[in-house]
């Protein structure tokens, strides 16, 4: 689901808000504050964004509102300097990948045209069982289909993984948009 902070558009654009909100209010899908609008318009509005355009953004993430607990908590996370190792050695991964194949241009995974897609990401069994169903069920155009191989080989490298598992496919596919209901 898109929300308020997902992705902004320019200001040349007049039809839509500054940035793309899931529906004309804005609270489509808010924990805190309820939705105002018919489905119908819902729909409507979420179909002005068309699917040719959705396929060229790799990655959907839903951002909802933030408890203050959570905001003010001692909690810490995980340092930025063991996110940049571990992007960093996935990066080395796909660099040594490259380098040792005939793709003189390709730097890392998201460079990869379909030749290199065939070659890097090939999926096991149950990956293909996945894929083949994700494919009818979300009516994946063929764009859609390669970002989301380009992005499960990602996953797997950032997990130290040969081949792309699974989990590195589900995890890829929750990153296409969701057809937002009311």
């Amino acid at each position: 689901m898109l929300s308020k902070s997902a992705f902004c558009y320019s200001s040349n654009t007049k039809k839509m808000s500054d940035c793309v909100h899931p529906c004309p209010c804005g609270y489509h899908g808010d924990s805190q504050k309820p939705c105002t609008c018919a489905p119908a318009v819902v729909t409507k509005y979420q179909k002005r964004i068309s699917g040719p355009l959705l396929d060229r953004i790799d990655i959907h993430i839903e951002v909802s509102r933030v408890d203050y607990e959570k905001l003010s908590g001692d909690r810490l996370g995980e340092s930025s300097e063991a996110i940049r190792k571990r992007v960093q050695t996935a990066r080395d991964i796909q660099h040594n990948r490259f380098t040792n194949s005939q793709s003189t241009d390709v730097l890392c995974n998201a460079d990869m045209r379909i030749g290199e897609v065939r070659q890097f990401c090939k999926l096991q069994p149950e990956g293909q069982s996945l894929m083949r169903a994700a494919m009818s069920q979300l009516n994946l155009s063929a764009r859609a289909y390669h970002r989301i191989l380009k992005l499960a080989r990602t996953i797997a490298d950032l997990a130290g993984s040969e081949e792309i598992q699974s989990p590195h496919l589900a995890e890829a596919l929750q990153y296409r948009p969701k057809l937002m209901m009311v």
